[in-house]
Protein backbone atom coordinates (compact mmCIF):
# COMPACT_ATOMS: atom_id res chain seq x y z
CA UNK A 1 0.00 0.00 0.00
CA UNK A 2 1.32 3.59 -1.24
CA UNK A 3 -0.09 6.63 -0.15
CA UNK A 4 -1.90 7.26 -3.21
CA UNK A 5 -3.40 3.68 -2.39
CA UNK A 6 -4.42 5.17 1.04
CA UNK A 7 -5.71 8.39 -0.63
CA UNK A 8 -8.12 6.71 -3.02
CA UNK A 9 -9.42 4.98 -0.47
CA UNK A 10 -10.19 7.75 1.96
CA UNK A 11 -11.75 9.95 -0.47
CA UNK A 12 -14.27 6.76 -1.39
CA UNK A 13 -14.58 6.19 2.03
CA UNK A 14 -15.69 9.77 2.51
CA UNK A 15 -17.83 10.52 -0.30
CA UNK A 16 -19.36 6.52 0.20
CA UNK A 17 -19.55 6.45 -3.52
CA UNK A 18 -17.18 5.22 -6.32
CA UNK A 19 -18.60 7.85 -9.13
CA UNK A 20 -18.44 10.87 -6.63
CA UNK A 21 -14.76 10.28 -5.61
CA UNK A 22 -13.95 9.39 -8.93
CA UNK A 23 -15.19 13.11 -9.96
CA UNK A 24 -13.49 15.05 -6.09
CA UNK A 25 -10.08 12.70 -7.32
CA UNK A 26 -9.84 14.13 -11.51
CA UNK A 27 -9.83 10.44 -12.31
CA UNK A 28 -11.82 7.93 -14.05
CA UNK A 29 -13.92 5.35 -12.14
CA UNK A 30 -12.17 2.07 -13.62
CA UNK A 31 -8.46 3.08 -12.48
CA UNK A 32 -10.14 3.34 -9.12
CA UNK A 33 -11.97 0.48 -8.69
CA UNK A 34 -8.94 -1.37 -9.76
CA UNK A 35 -6.72 0.63 -6.76
CA UNK A 36 -9.43 -0.33 -3.98
CA UNK A 37 -9.44 -3.61 -5.26
CA UNK A 38 -5.83 -4.12 -5.21
CA UNK A 39 -5.85 -2.44 -1.73
CA UNK A 40 -8.13 -5.45 -0.79
CA UNK A 41 -6.24 -7.78 -2.01
CA UNK A 42 -2.98 -7.28 -0.96
CA UNK A 43 -4.47 -6.42 3.29
CA UNK A 44 -6.58 -9.68 2.79
CA UNK A 45 -9.82 -8.32 3.95
CA UNK A 46 -12.87 -6.28 2.38
CA UNK A 47 -12.86 -2.70 3.37
CA UNK A 48 -16.54 -2.02 2.21
CA UNK A 49 -19.52 -3.49 1.61
CA UNK A 50 -21.64 -2.67 -1.67
CA UNK A 51 -25.08 -1.81 -1.16
CA UNK A 52 -25.90 -1.01 -4.40
CA UNK A 53 -24.08 2.30 -5.81
CA UNK A 54 -23.31 2.98 -1.92
CA UNK A 55 -19.95 2.05 -0.33
CA UNK A 56 -20.60 0.87 3.30
CA UNK A 57 -17.18 1.20 5.65
CA UNK A 58 -16.70 -2.35 6.98
CA UNK A 59 -15.07 -2.78 11.04
CA UNK A 60 -11.94 -3.05 9.13
CA UNK A 61 -12.72 -0.59 6.70
CA UNK A 62 -13.70 1.76 9.83
CA UNK A 63 -10.61 1.08 11.47
CA UNK A 64 -8.36 2.03 8.40
CA UNK A 65 -10.33 4.80 7.54
CA UNK A 66 -10.18 6.31 11.08
CA UNK A 67 -5.92 5.88 11.23
CA UNK A 68 -6.17 7.72 7.45
CA UNK A 69 -7.93 10.66 8.74
CA UNK A 70 -5.38 11.35 11.66
CA UNK A 71 -3.08 10.77 9.52
CA UNK A 72 -3.85 12.77 6.38
CA UNK A 73 -4.48 15.83 8.34
CA UNK A 74 -1.01 15.57 10.00
CA UNK A 75 0.42 15.16 6.83
CA UNK A 76 -1.23 18.41 5.15
CA UNK A 77 0.00 20.79 7.87
CA UNK A 78 3.56 19.15 6.93
CA UNK A 79 2.67 19.99 3.20
CA UNK A 80 1.65 23.53 4.36
CA UNK A 81 4.43 24.32 6.62
CA UNK A 82 7.32 23.18 3.66
CA UNK A 83 5.50 25.02 0.82
CA UNK A 84 4.92 28.29 3.41
CA UNK A 85 8.85 28.29 3.84
CA UNK A 86 10.31 31.34 1.88
CA UNK A 87 6.93 31.79 0.29
CA UNK A 88 4.41 34.47 0.94
CA UNK A 89 0.69 34.10 2.34
CA UNK A 90 -1.68 31.99 0.54
CA UNK A 91 -4.48 29.38 0.63
CA UNK A 92 -7.82 29.02 2.81
CA UNK A 93 -8.35 29.69 6.50
CA UNK A 94 -11.55 27.87 7.49
CA UNK A 95 -12.96 30.41 10.37
CA UNK A 96 -15.87 29.27 12.69
CA UNK A 97 -17.59 31.66 14.76
CA UNK A 98 -20.06 32.05 17.50
CA UNK A 99 -23.13 33.96 16.14
CA UNK A 100 -23.06 36.50 18.59
CA UNK A 101 -19.54 37.44 17.79
CA UNK A 102 -19.62 37.50 13.85
CA UNK A 103 -19.76 41.25 14.08
CA UNK A 104 -16.16 40.77 14.63
CA UNK A 105 -15.38 39.01 11.27
CA UNK A 106 -16.75 41.06 8.76
CA UNK A 107 -13.93 44.18 9.24
CA UNK A 108 -10.84 41.98 9.83
CA UNK A 109 -11.52 39.98 6.44
CA UNK A 110 -12.23 42.64 4.62
CA UNK A 111 -8.67 44.39 5.60
CA UNK A 112 -6.92 40.81 5.76
CA UNK A 113 -7.89 40.72 2.01
CA UNK A 114 -6.39 43.75 0.82
CA UNK A 115 -3.51 43.00 2.20
CA UNK A 116 -3.28 39.46 1.09
CA UNK A 117 -5.26 38.53 -1.81
CA UNK A 118 -4.19 34.81 -2.28
CA UNK A 119 -5.64 33.74 0.75
CA UNK A 120 -9.66 32.97 0.88
CA UNK A 121 -11.91 31.99 3.68
CA UNK A 122 -14.37 29.58 4.53
CA UNK A 123 -16.41 30.67 7.56
CA UNK A 124 -18.75 28.48 9.75
CA UNK A 125 -21.12 28.93 12.66
CA UNK A 126 -22.03 26.65 15.58
CA UNK A 127 -21.69 27.50 19.54
CA UNK A 128 -18.94 27.15 21.77
CA UNK A 129 -18.84 23.95 22.59
CA UNK A 130 -19.74 22.41 18.26
CA UNK A 131 -16.86 24.82 17.15
CA UNK A 132 -14.25 23.88 19.83
CA UNK A 133 -14.99 20.15 19.08
CA UNK A 134 -13.93 21.05 15.17
CA UNK A 135 -11.81 22.26 15.99
CA UNK A 136 -10.23 19.15 17.93
CA UNK A 137 -11.12 17.30 14.95
CA UNK A 138 -9.24 19.67 12.98
CA UNK A 139 -11.87 20.83 10.74
CA UNK A 140 -11.69 24.43 11.29
CA UNK A 141 -8.43 26.39 11.70
CA UNK A 142 -9.95 29.04 14.36
CA UNK A 143 -12.44 29.42 16.09
CA UNK A 144 -14.15 32.51 17.51
CA UNK A 145 -16.16 31.93 20.85
CA UNK A 146 -17.76 32.68 23.66
CA UNK A 147 -16.61 31.44 27.37
CA UNK A 148 -16.57 29.30 29.23
CA UNK A 149 -14.82 26.90 27.27
CA UNK A 150 -12.16 24.51 29.03
CA UNK A 151 -8.88 26.18 27.32
CA UNK A 152 -6.31 23.22 27.82
CA UNK A 153 -6.05 21.93 24.29
CA UNK A 154 -5.81 25.73 23.10
CA UNK A 155 -4.44 28.89 22.58
CA UNK A 156 -6.05 31.97 22.61
CA UNK A 157 -6.22 35.55 22.11
CA UNK A 158 -8.76 37.14 24.30
CA UNK A 159 -11.55 39.78 23.36
CA UNK A 160 -12.64 43.02 24.68
CA UNK A 161 -15.49 42.00 27.30
CA UNK A 162 -18.90 43.23 27.08
CA UNK A 163 -21.89 43.62 28.94
CA UNK A 164 -25.22 41.08 28.72
CA UNK A 165 -28.18 43.25 28.31
CA UNK A 166 -31.45 42.20 28.42
CA UNK A 167 -34.11 42.78 25.50
CA UNK A 168 -38.22 42.83 25.24
CA UNK A 169 -40.80 43.79 22.62
CA UNK A 170 -41.22 47.19 22.40
CA UNK A 171 -44.78 47.29 23.18
CA UNK A 172 -43.77 45.63 26.68
CA UNK A 173 -41.02 48.17 27.50
CA UNK A 174 -43.74 50.91 27.36
CA UNK A 175 -44.62 50.28 30.92
CA UNK A 176 -41.01 51.55 31.89
CA UNK A 177 -39.78 54.72 32.95
CA UNK A 178 -36.23 54.45 32.16
CA UNK A 179 -33.71 52.28 30.30
CA UNK A 180 -32.72 49.95 32.79
CA UNK A 181 -34.22 46.75 34.53
CA UNK A 182 -33.68 44.85 37.52
CA UNK A 183 -33.19 41.37 37.91
CA UNK A 184 -36.12 41.07 40.26
CA UNK A 185 -37.99 42.23 37.41
CA UNK A 186 -36.40 40.07 34.58
CA UNK A 187 -37.44 37.12 36.71
CA UNK A 188 -41.08 37.95 36.31
CA UNK A 189 -40.78 38.13 32.95
CA UNK A 190 -41.08 35.39 30.63
CA UNK A 191 -37.74 34.85 29.25
CA UNK A 192 -36.07 33.02 26.44
CA UNK A 193 -32.87 31.91 26.69
CA UNK A 194 -29.10 31.12 24.27
CA UNK A 195 -28.38 27.59 25.60
CA UNK A 196 -25.44 25.48 24.49
CA UNK A 197 -26.12 22.29 22.42
CA UNK A 198 -23.72 21.02 25.30
CA UNK A 199 -20.96 22.29 27.63
CA UNK A 200 -21.49 25.39 29.90
CA UNK A 201 -22.11 28.38 29.05
CA UNK A 202 -24.11 32.02 28.93
CA UNK A 203 -27.40 29.74 30.31
CA UNK A 204 -25.66 28.67 33.13
CA UNK A 205 -24.11 31.62 33.88
CA UNK A 206 -27.29 34.14 34.06
CA UNK A 207 -29.07 31.31 36.23
CA UNK A 208 -26.20 31.62 38.19
CA UNK A 209 -26.97 35.15 39.17
CA UNK A 210 -30.58 34.77 39.63
CA UNK A 211 -30.48 31.95 41.84
CA UNK A 212 -27.72 33.99 44.11
CA UNK A 213 -30.49 36.85 44.27
CA UNK A 214 -33.24 33.92 45.33
CA UNK A 215 -34.93 34.38 42.29
CA UNK A 216 -36.58 31.81 40.10
CA UNK A 217 -36.90 33.08 36.28
CA UNK A 218 -39.80 31.99 34.16
CA UNK A 219 -38.20 30.37 31.63
CA UNK A 220 -40.29 29.88 28.52
CA UNK A 221 -37.85 28.90 25.83
CA UNK A 222 -33.98 27.84 25.40
CA UNK A 223 -32.21 27.43 21.93
CA UNK A 224 -29.19 27.53 20.92
CA UNK A 225 -29.50 30.65 17.85
CA UNK A 226 -29.39 33.76 19.03
CA UNK A 227 -31.53 34.73 14.89
CA UNK A 228 -33.92 32.86 16.89
CA UNK A 229 -34.15 34.25 20.08
CA UNK A 230 -34.77 38.18 18.30
CA UNK A 231 -37.27 36.70 16.23
CA UNK A 232 -39.01 34.99 19.15
CA UNK A 233 -38.78 38.31 21.08
CA UNK A 234 -39.77 40.25 18.21
CA UNK A 235 -43.77 38.29 18.50
CA UNK A 236 -43.60 38.80 21.98
CA UNK A 237 -43.19 35.52 23.10
CA UNK A 238 -40.68 36.15 25.83
CA UNK A 239 -37.64 39.04 26.30
CA UNK A 240 -34.03 37.90 26.82
CA UNK A 241 -30.36 38.91 28.30
CA UNK A 242 -27.93 38.68 25.68
CA UNK A 243 -24.65 40.12 24.93
CA UNK A 244 -24.89 43.66 23.76
CA UNK A 245 -22.45 42.76 20.32
CA UNK A 246 -25.57 40.86 19.61
CA UNK A 247 -27.72 43.88 18.81
CA UNK A 248 -25.09 45.69 16.45
CA UNK A 249 -25.83 43.24 13.75
CA UNK A 250 -29.28 42.78 13.85
CA UNK A 251 -31.85 45.27 12.81
CA UNK A 252 -34.93 43.75 13.55
CA UNK A 253 -37.53 46.68 14.52
CA UNK A 254 -39.89 46.24 17.22
CA UNK A 255 -36.85 45.11 20.06
CA UNK A 256 -35.64 47.19 22.56
CA UNK A 257 -32.76 47.12 24.95
CA UNK A 258 -32.53 47.90 28.52
CA UNK A 259 -29.26 47.96 31.17
CA UNK A 260 -29.27 45.88 33.84
CA UNK A 261 -29.57 48.24 36.82
CA UNK A 262 -28.32 45.71 39.92
CA UNK A 263 -26.22 43.02 37.83
CA UNK A 264 -23.09 43.43 36.00
CA UNK A 265 -22.81 40.11 34.04
CA UNK A 266 -20.21 40.14 31.47
CA UNK A 267 -19.56 38.03 28.24
CA UNK A 268 -15.74 36.99 27.71
CA UNK A 269 -14.80 36.03 24.69
CA UNK A 270 -11.79 34.56 22.64
CA UNK A 271 -10.25 33.31 19.75
CA UNK A 272 -8.78 30.20 20.09
CA UNK A 273 -7.17 27.70 18.32
CA UNK A 274 -5.00 23.90 18.70
CA UNK A 275 -1.97 24.15 20.70
CA UNK A 276 -0.31 20.77 19.32
CA UNK A 277 -1.24 22.37 15.33
CA UNK A 278 0.87 24.04 12.75
CA UNK A 279 0.69 27.56 12.62
CA UNK A 280 0.62 28.67 9.10
CA UNK A 281 1.32 31.81 8.20
CA UNK A 282 -1.82 32.61 7.15
CA UNK A 283 -3.66 31.71 10.62
CA UNK A 284 -0.79 33.57 12.56
CA UNK A 285 -1.34 37.10 10.37
CA UNK A 286 -4.99 36.88 10.55
CA UNK A 287 -4.68 36.31 14.68
CA UNK A 288 -1.75 39.18 14.31
CA UNK A 289 -4.83 41.36 12.96
CA UNK A 290 -7.11 41.02 15.66
CA UNK A 291 -4.50 41.50 18.06
CA UNK A 292 -3.90 45.11 16.33
CA UNK A 293 -7.33 45.63 16.44
CA UNK A 294 -7.58 44.93 20.69
CA UNK A 295 -4.77 46.89 20.77
CA UNK A 296 -5.80 50.54 19.27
Amino acid sequence: MDIRQLRYFYTIATEKQITRAAKKLHMAQPPLSQSLKALEEEIGVPLFERNGKKMELTDAGEVLYNKADYFFKFFDEALTEVKETGEGLKGQLTVGCVKTLFSHVPQHIKSFREKYPNVSFELREGDSYLLAEQLKNRNIDLAIVRLPLDMEPYCSLFLPDENYVAIMPEQWANSYETDTITMNELADLPLILLRRISGVGQYELIMDRFEKRGLTPNIVTVCPDVDMILELVNVEVGASIVPASTLKKHSISGIKSFAIKDETIISKSAIIWLKDRYVSKSKQRFIDFFEESIDK
